[in-house]
C-alpha cells in the first residue's frame, strides 16, 4: 500500500470509493468539500493505492493556520488493515511541513464511528472539532 497526492485521473475512482462507504447524504457533503479543497490546495487530498487501486483517500484542509481532518474513507474490504492510520499520518505530515499551530480532527455525524481510528493514531477528545459547519471547504458559498 502506497499513499501520494491525489491526481486528476484518481477522481472517477475516488468517486466511487466515497459512494460505496459513505451514505447518500455524507456524500453529497464531501464532495462538495472535496471539490473546493482540491480548487484551493490539491496536496491536502490523499489517497493510499493498493497496486493500481484507489483504496482509500483522506482530505485535509487548513482554515486560520490550524490543520483539519475533513473527511477519510477506507474501501470496506480494506478497512482494519492500518490504511486509514497511514493517510492519517501522511496528511499529519503535510500539516507539519506546513507549519499549522494544530492539528483538529474535524467531527460531524457522519464520522463519528470513525473516531477510534483517530484515537489510535494518537488523536484525544481535546483534539476534536465539532465546528466542521465554520470551515471554509464546507461553507456553502453566496453566488
Amino acid at each position: 500500500m502506497h499513499v501520494r497526492s491525489f491526481q486528476l485521473g484518481d477522481t472517477s475512482s475516488v468517486k466511487t470509493l466515497l459512494q460505496d462507504v459513505l451514505s447518500e447524504t455524507c456524500y453529497e457533503e464531501t464532495i462538495e468539500a472535496f471539490a473546493r479543497q482540491l480548487s484551493w490546495d490539491t496536496e491536502l487530498v490523499l489517497i493510499a493505492q493498493e497496486e493500481e487501486q484507489v483504496v482509500g483517500m483522506i482530505i485535509g484542509t487548513i482554515d486560520n493556520n490550524n490543520g483539519y481532518y475533513y473527511r477519510i474513507a477506507v474501501a470496506t474490504e480494506y478497512q482494519r488493515k492500518g490504511i486509514g492510520k497511514a493517510l492519517i499520518e501522511a496528511m499529519k505530515q503535510r500539516f507539519l511541513h506546513r507549519n499549522v499551530k494544530k492539528i483538529m480532527v474535524t467531527v460531524d455525524v457522519h464520522n463519528e464511528m470513525v473516531l477510534p481510528v483517530y484515537e489510535s493514531a494518537g488523536y484525544s477528545t481535546s483534539d476534536f472539532s465539532r465546528t466542521a459547519h465554520r470551515l471554509s471547504i464546507v461553507k456553502k458559498v453566496s453566488v
